[in-house]
């Protein structure tokens, strides 16, 4: 299994799509996507990647905090993997209006409409989510920026995503079942898709977790331990495997994944090690031999160092805080519900 294989299976990525819109000119909105709010559709999730795609027409997104701009026209898919509030309009200068507050509930089970404008330009969009019950720790989406847009149609699969998003909500609005599935795994398909393209276009000098995949000798090292996480590895041992001196292997791997090569397999061993805690029924004994520990008391110092819990007491729990994202306050709306 290749590492980002690897890493988005761990991560566990469940999509989901909740509206769709029609936009006209002038307008903006304003929103993001509360984890709370995602629990009828995902159940708990440790983080919520938001995601907008561009049926028609032009707009333009900008993360809160943020004075760039990115302009979107149609065939777009824009990721927001951090969920930050987020500005989307055909004129940003223009007051806002809360998403949650123009949410038309769906009919006879379809999905959920929004219809806001001042009667111009015509803009379409179909908004979802990915829930992760990956930890805050899971190198491939720590490393992704803010927002990632990337249009489809260039891939020649255009006229599939838009005829996959109607049927599916064909299907929903006559309430035949499996039509959440199908929108779902849409989702999914997308967001994998997305990244793969995001990471070939990385320019040259980009450093990240990305950014080391594609590095031939990083790659290779990262590929080692995915493949064989509870081998007994040692730099040395490393280092003849990936065919780099010691030294040169540990300041490549800083300086592109942003930590050495030993601590980077360190915090994998908690992914998978937290993945097997909340999925399966394997005594930690088993867990600690999995993940790469010779004993189960060592497992839990390391497990405990990492997340502040003891890996017992962090299985009794679904979402714990210290693997799960920051959340929002409650008193900010979001596309996905009212106050």
């Amino acid at each position: 299994m290749d590492a980002l294989s690897d890493v988005l299976r761990v991560a566990r990525l469940t999509g989901a799509v909740f509206l769709h819109a029609e936009f006209s000119a002038p307008w903006c909105i304003s929103g993001r996507v509360s984890p709370e709010r995602c629990t009828p559709f995902l159940g708990p999730a440790a983080r919520v990647i938001n995601y907008h795609y561009v049926v028609e027409g032009e707009m333009r997104v900008r993360v809160e905090g943020s004075t760039e701009e990115v302009p979107l026209r149609t065939g777009d898919l824009v990721l927001l993997p951090r969920n930050e509030i987020h500005l989307l309009g055909s004129d940003l200068r223009i007051p806002p209006v809360w998403g949650a507050d123009i949410i038309q509930p769906g009919t006879n089970g379809g999905l959920s409409a929004i219809r806001h404008g001042g009667g111009g330009a015509i803009a379409r969009t179909v908004c979802g989510f990915l829930g992760s019950d990956g930890t805050a720790l899971n190198p491939l989406i720590a490393a992704l920026p803010s927002v990632i847009v990337q249009n489809v149609e260039e891939s020649g699969s255009a006229e599939w995503v838009k005829s996959s998003f109607q049927f599916a909500a064909d299907e929903m609005a006559k309430g035949r079942p499996g039509s959440e599935t199908v929108l779902a795994k849409l989702s999914e398909l997308l967001f994998v898709e997305t990244v793969r393209r995001y990471a070939e276009s990385l320019p040259e000098g980009q450093t990240g977790w990305l950014a080391g995949l594609r590095d031939p000798y990083v790659g290779r090292a990262l590929a080692l331990f995915h493949r064989d996480v509870a081998r007994s590895w040692t730099h040395d041992e490393l280092s003849r495997e990936v065919g780099l001196s010691r030294s040169a292997l540990a300041e490549r791997f800083a300086r592109l994944v942003g930590t050495s090569p030993m601590q980077y397999l360190a915090n994998w061993r908690m992914q998978v090690a937290a993945q097997k805690l909340r999925n399966g029924t394997s005594s930690l004994a088993q867990i600690a031999g999995d993940v790469g520990y010779e004993s189960e008391a060592a497992f839990s110092r390391a497990f405990k160092k990492a997340s502040g819990t003891a890996p017992g007491s962090w299985r009794r729990f679904e979402t714990p805080p210290s693997f799960a994202a920051q959340r929002a306050p409650d008193r900010r709306l979001t596309l996905a519900g009212a106050r």
